[in-house]
């Protein structure tokens, strides 16, 4: 038990969570009211231009440059990048800056960019996974296939590369695909490969060696592709195999993400040999207004034990899980339904929350996620990919770009029965040092509290909320969101915790709770929220606000848990209901000058807080000692 200060409760009253004031403020308006002129004056020059009947060549008129157009746009995949940065001023970041923002146990190459993770499974005692790699630079551009492996999902072992593009039908990029485990050992990989006329196609590769149990070598087969777009189905619009499940016809399924015009929707394809493949005449399932769909997921969950399930489970007791990354927004949509084998589609338990339109996997910065079964612990482990929110400058000065998640498990919300929850995998733990606990700490309204726990920057933290005196105070119905972020001051919020913070709170980013509205039953509806609107002084870095409603029952405490990797924050509310990854590059809240805080910014309420806090160990990342026996 941490020593408490007895003052604690009477903690200082600080004005935080103003709007940000001061250089970085006027810099942030700045920018704005530049962009816009630009865009009057934009729009004004195109007017102009349009009503002019001849063609003048006797002045010459300057243009204003546009907005160069994301990388792997114009390729046929989702943005790789975000030009809007590159056209802020650069911030001055030096080595030492760059060096504490690579994370500490949080998967990534040693070097360069990285996005998707790929047929990740597990094999002979070792987990695997692939991902989107270009071992040339730290942008998106000439994708290859990395590959490592570890045997507890924390520690790894880089490989050398598994997937290069080196045919006609992968040429111009190894994209993402999935592995499927035969029931005779045999293991099957499809991917995407753009052709050297980017039509998108899939593709098979296999193990050469089943009896190496790092897989190292993959072959490609002769005849790939098995899979082009079917008729009225774009060349750029065709991408992303699922892992395949098996049906008592004895056919193996697998299913695509496509779209038609503006409507997502995943094509579903039988198969018996991998090789020859025939389309089903219905989709799987499709969501109009939703765009493209990335990425496809589709699996089983069990909605009363409390195992993972394999993919070609199915039954009375089982739910589906359908998946999609939208393009058009970079969001991970999932929903919950029931899957028709006889005529293989899915159908949403609720049609207000499809995919798409409804329940996200993570509210922050993530996207291309995929899950796999593992079965040597009975569980779905999800993956996901956490993109970049600083300008490519940085990254090319810091010389890596994105990273992983923290492996997750997956299962059914037994309690709601509408939405799945998320957890770091338990080997997480294996990680922890030392721990401070804090018992029912009091945080008045508009107060912050310091909470004396050493270093700041590799953490696990466990929090629950009371609210003092809750039912007296009568609370409304107001329909409270995150708004404009922690600055937001109502009476019942928000309220929760301050990490990567300085002393002087120039640099914070607040994770929070902002009370809503109670039901009959005493259940809350409260909005979870991450705000990096001031995370970082830099100019050249994306900071925004991210939430979405994080449902309470009348049982249960105002919960969070906190992961803390230097520049990466993943937070899970209520067990995992709602989940938030943060992507945050401080100037000054870093080394031994980052701290973490209480802070209530409610107008009428007492919060009593009480916490573990868990100093976490680095993990070894490292290539693999090939000159060792396994």
């Amino acid at each position: 038990m941490a020593a408490m200060n007895p003052d604690l409760e009477h903690a200082p009253q600080i004005p935080l969570l103003n709007p940000p004031t001061g250089e970085s403020g006027r810099r942030t308006q700045k920018g704005t009211l530049v962009f816009i002129v630009s865009i009057v004056f934009l729009l004004s020059f195109i007017i102009i231009n349009l009503q002019s009947h001849e063609p003048s060549f006797e002045n010459n008129i300057t243009t204003v440059p546009l907005l160069p157009i994301a990388r792997g746009v114009a390729e046929g995949v989702s943005a790789k990048s975000n030009p809007y940065l590159s056209q802020k001023a650069s911030y001055n970041w030096t080595n030492a800056m760059l060096s504490w923002q690579r994370t500490a146990f949080h998967f990534q190459p040693q070097r360069n960019w990285m996005n998707d993770p790929n047929g990740p499974l597990f094999y002979m005692g070792w987990y695997h996974i692939f991902y989107q790699y270009n071992p040339d630079s730290a942008v998106w551009g000439n994708i290859t296939w990395g590959h490592a492996v570890s045997r507890d999902l924390i520690h790894w072992l880089y490989l050398p590369i598994a997937l290069v593009p080196d045919k006609w039908f992968d040429i111009s990029g190894v994209w993402s695909g999935s592995a499927t485990l035969l029931p005779d050992g045999k293991i099957l990989m499809l991917y995407t490969g753009n052709t050297d006329r980017n039509v998108q196609v899939q593709n098979l590769a296999y193990p050469a060696n089943l009896s190496d149990p790092l897989l190292l070598d993959w072959v490609k087969y002769a005849n790939n592709p098995v899979l082009v777009p079917p008729p009225g189905i774009g060349p750029k619009d065709f991408r992303d195999p699922t892992t395949a499940w098996i049906g008592p016809d004895e056919k193996w399924r697998i299913t695509i993400g496509s779209k038609l015009n503006k409507t997502g929707l995943s094509l579903l394809y039988k198969t018996q040999d991998f090789i020859h493949y025939e389309q089903s005449d219905r989709y799987l399932h499709q969501v109009p207004g939703t765009g493209m769909w990335e990425c496809v997921d589709f699996y089983p969950v069990s909605v009363n034990g409390p195992n993972g399930l394999d993919t070609s489970e199915n039954g009375p007791d089982v739910k589906h899980v359908l998946k999609a990354s939208l393009d058009d927004t970079k969001v991970d949509h999932y929903a919950i339904g029931t899957y028709f084998i006889e005529n293989d589609t899915w159908v949403p338990d609720n049609p207000n929350e499809d995919v798409g339109i409804g329940l996200k996997l993570d509210y922050g910065r993530y996207y291309a996620s995929k899950t796999f079964y593992d079965q040597q612990k009975q569980r779905r482990i999800l993956w996901g990919w956490i993109n970049e929110s600083d300008s490519e400058t940085a990254d090319l000065k810091k010389g890596w770009a994105s990273l992983q998640t923290i492996p997750r498990t997956v299962v059914f919300d037994k309690k709601t029965r509408t939405n799945l929850l998320h957890w770091p995998v338990e080997e997480v733990e294996s990680l922890r040092l030392s721990n401070s606990e804090f018992e029912g700490v009091v945080v008045k309204p508009g107060s912050v509290v310091p909470l004396d726990i050493g270093p700041a920057t590799q953490l696990d933290i466990f929090a629950e909320f009371e609210i003092e005196d809750l039912a007296s105070k009568g609370i409304g119905k107001d329909n409270v969101d995150c708004g404009n972020g922690a600055v937001d001051r109502s009476a019942f919020g928000p309220f929760g915790i301050l990490a990567i913070a300085d002393d002087q709170l120039s640099e914070l980013t607040p994770i929070y709770f902002h009370l809503s509205s109670t039901t009959k039953d005493g259940s809350l509806t409260t909005s979870f929220c991450v705000d990096e609107t001031r995370s970082s002084k830099a100019p050249d870095v994306s900071k925004l606000i991210f939430g979405s409603k994080a449902p309470v029952l009348s049982d249960e405490k105002l919960s969070m848990r906190v992961l803390v990797d230097h520049s990466i924050i993943e937070s899970f509310a209520q067990g995992g209901r709602t989940v938030i990854t943060s992507r945050v590059y401080p100037t000054e809240a870093i080394y031994g000058a980052a701290r973490l805080f209480l802070f209530n910014n409610a107008t009428d309420i007492n919060i009593k807080a009480s916490l573990k806090i868990w100093q976490l160990n680095s993990a070894f990342i490292r290539p693999f000692p090939f000159d060792q026996k396994l």
